[in-house]
């Protein structure tokens, strides 16, 4: 018989742009304050913890290639409790939730804390393969004469560093980027540029008439001292700086495409490069006896599907056909805003009313703090469910690699 899996508890930090307030911020702190958010708003200790899951696509190399498990220490999981990092590109967030899910199915856990960072400001630079080879051989050189002579090797474009966060935009199977995919769907689609500005500000105006129920999921994030003095900032952050109210479509109009000198996509009417974290509390009946916590909702099911990479964009429409609901039957919907040309096209499939659809705003205005986005979808979707008295909604982003990703929630 399964078990039934209910989401207890949940919030973020607020999600800021790339190199503004949480740039510095080392990338664990991101999971630790919402996390202990969740505990403190309950009344809980951490000790009641099975299992600490959470995504992250940008492993710090100091955070034992493991950030979850620094995490939980952090926050005060005991040392036996293990912890694992999980990795689904856009998804990871949403990894972290259904595999939690899957243990506590199969009797591995009862009470998960579950969710996902990242500090796309603190994604690695690297260097090509000659060049390391030269750093290298640099490294292991004895004498000064071997090291001089290995110097000499080095060419001035040996110190031109790979961006990780351009690298990573790259699909190498179907040799197109993010936002190259994004141009083929508004081409097949007959997505105008205007559609998608406008689709962008429809996201800010959410956003911003939704602050004051958003500010309900953010946990306020206290800086490190040393990073409030560098960045000027308060101590405390507690809102979203990414939304704008002069986001107009006229003026995201005027904008250069990004990806294609002819195409339609541009900085505008895709998603944010932000720094962010989420954090939720994930229980079977026998963790809600145990810790006497009350539930928020349930989660139903998920599922999760491949597509063609050139096409990753659509992957939500896959992943909820997988899922076999009715989408007339769902109360609200969140769709990632990866690109609006994205959302655009998945909805000429699913027929979302505006009413209904990231209600709040999404990633063009929120941000999209990669893996944080799916566990944050999740935490709006539950929150926006019961502050409405709604009963039930789906939560789905496209991945990376052609794949997409749906949950399936109910209110309590």
């Amino acid at each position: 018989m399964l078990r039934r899996v209910y989401l207890v508890k949940g919030f973020r930090t607020p999600f800021r742009k790339f190199n503004t307030d949480l740039s510095d911020e080392p990338p664990s702190h991101l999971g630790i304050s919402p996390s202990k958010h969740i505990f403190t708003s309950l009344g809980l200790t951490p000790d009641c913890v099975d299992e600490v899951i959470f995504g992250c696509c940008n492993q710090p190399p100091d955070e034992l290639g493991n950030i979850a498990r620094t995490i939980a220490l952090r926050v005060g999981v005991p040392q036996s409790v293990p912890a694992v990092t999980v990795h689904r590109n856009c998804a990871s967030g949403l990894e972290s939730i259904t595999y939690a899910y899957d243990k506590a199915q199969s009797g591995k856990g009862d009470v998960f804390l579950v969710g996902g960072v990242e500090s796309m400001s603190q994604a690695p630079f690297t260097y090509n393969r000659e060049a390391v080879k030269k750093f290298t051989n640099l490294s292991r050189s004895k004498t000064i004469t071997s090291k001089l002579k290995n110097i000499c090797t080095f060419r001035p474009s040996d110190f031109a560093p790979q961006v990780s966060l351009k690298l990573a935009m790259m699909d190498t199977v179907c040799g197109l980027n993010m936002g190259q995919t994004a141009e083929l769907l508004a081409r097949e689609y007959n997505i105008s540029r205007r559609e998608q500005d406008e689709f962008a500000e429809s996201s800010h105006i959410k956003s911003l008439k939704g602050r004051d129920r958003l500010e309900d999921e953010i946990a306020p994030f206290h800086c490190t001292e040393d990073n409030c003095i560098r960045s000027f900032t308060d101590h405390v952050i507690s809102d979203d700086n990414g939304p704008r109210n002069d986001s107009f479509a006229h003026k995201l109009g005027r904008l250069r495409p990004v990806f294609d000198r002819e195409g339609t996509v541009s900085a505008g009417n895709s998603s944010q490069v932000t720094d962010g974290g989420a954090a939720l509390l994930i229980m079977t009946d026998e963790g809600l006896e145990r810790t006497g916590c009350t539930p928020i909702a349930e989660v139903c099911d998920y599922a999760y599907a491949g597509c063609d990479p050139s096409r990753m964009g659509l992957g939500p429409i896959h992943a909820i056909d997988k899922l076999g609901i009715d989408m007339q039957d769902m109360d609200l919907v969140e769709i990632n805003e990866a690109f609006a040309a994205q959302v655009l096209a998945c909805n000429k499939h699913l027929n979302v009313p505006n009413e209904k659809l990231n209600v709040n705003g999404g990633s063009i205005a929120l941000g999209h703090p990669l893996a944080a986005t799916g566990t944050r979808l999740v935490l709006t979707l539950m929150n926006e469910l019961t502050r409405r008295s709604l009963k039930q909604g789906v939560a789905s982003l496209c991945i990376g690699g052609g794949q997409g990703g749906a949950i399936w929630i109910k209110t309590l």
